[in-house]
This record gives C-alpha cells, sequence and structure tokens, in this order.
C-alpha cells in the first residue's frame, strides 16, 4: 500500500513529533527489547543513511538501527519506527523521481535482516529484485520469500 505524500511525510515527520528522542524503555517493551533506552529517530536519519549505501553494494536495517543507537548514544533504535520510516524513504524517493528528480535514495540496496527483499517498498518484491539484478546482485528465492545471495558480502561497513 502506497504511503501519500511520502516526501511531506519524510521531511515534516520528524518536527512534527519532536524526533529524534531517546526515550527508556519501559517494563513492558523491556521483554522484548531488554533494557536501557531507545532512539526513535527522525526519519530523515533513516534517509541520510539510505543514501549512503552506493551501488553494488547492501545494507540491512539492523546496521542502520545499529547506526542510529550509536549517534545517540541509546541501547538500540526502535525497530518499529526505523522499519517504518525506511518505508517513507523508498516511497519519497519515488515520488521525488515521478517529479524528475535524478538523484534518489536507493532504497532497493537496504534489505531486511537475513538478506530479504522488502514487499513494503515501491513496486513489492519483484520491483526491487529487478533493481539489484541490474546492480549485479543475484536475487534467490527461499519458500516464499526472495534473498540477496551472499549479501553479508556486499555489506556497507
Amino acid at each position: 500500500m502506497p504511503i501519500k505524500n511520502a516526501i511531506e511525510k519524510l521531511e515534516n515527520q520528524g518536527k512534527k513529533h519532536g524526533l529524534p528522542k531517546v526515550v527508556k524503555i519501559d517494563k513492558k517493551l523491556s521483554k522484548r527489547w531488554g533494557t536501557g533506552t531507545c532512539v526513535i529517530p527522525d526519519p530523515k536519519e533513516v534517509d541520510a543513511l539510505m543514501k549512503k549505501v552506493p551501488r553494488g553494494k547492501l545494507t540491512i536495517i539492523n546496521d542502520i538501527r545499529a547506526k542510529l543507537a550509536r549517534k545517540h548514544k541509546s541501547t538500540i533504535a526502535c525497530p518499529i519506527t526505523t522499519g517504518i520510516f525506511s518505508s517513507i524513504s523508498a516511497h519519497a524517493a519515488e515520488e521525488m523521481k515521478a517529479l524528475g528528480k535524478k538523484q534518489i535514495t536507493p532504497y532497493w540496496r537496504t534489505l531486511k535482516v537475513g538478506g530479504e527483499i522488502n514487499p513494503k517498498y515501491p513496486g513489492g518484491v519483484e520491483r526491487q529484485k529487478k533493481m539489484l539484478e541490474q546492480e549485479g546482485h543475484k536475487v534467490i528465492k527461499k519458500g516464499l520469500r526472495l534473498l540477496v545471495a551472499d549479501h553479508e558480502k556486499k555489506l556497507v561497513k
């Protein structure tokens, strides 16, 4: 399902909600995430990290989360909002492309854990698969999922 007005969300969601912010992990979430602090990033921070992935390289969302946590000196970065913001970034990139912008965020290079293609990105897995293959990556099917073969060897450091 496309995210409407993704450019606007990318640009203004952080200001609207006072992001980024670091919060203490509450008792309820500590069962899932452990103890300490959690950064809720600004969507533009997620987008900026996605933009740094060069052609031929990849990243996974957990690596983005780890970089955000280090940047904000928190225990973790929120997996929910980081995932949502990567999707907003992807949809904003497509909106920018439709407006004629040539340099867009290469969202297709950001994978889920295990090298899985993200079905929530624009065009679904088939579109992302095509874009990755155009950059020389091999995509394999494993059950119902599409994965980039040997993605670990192509991760941005």
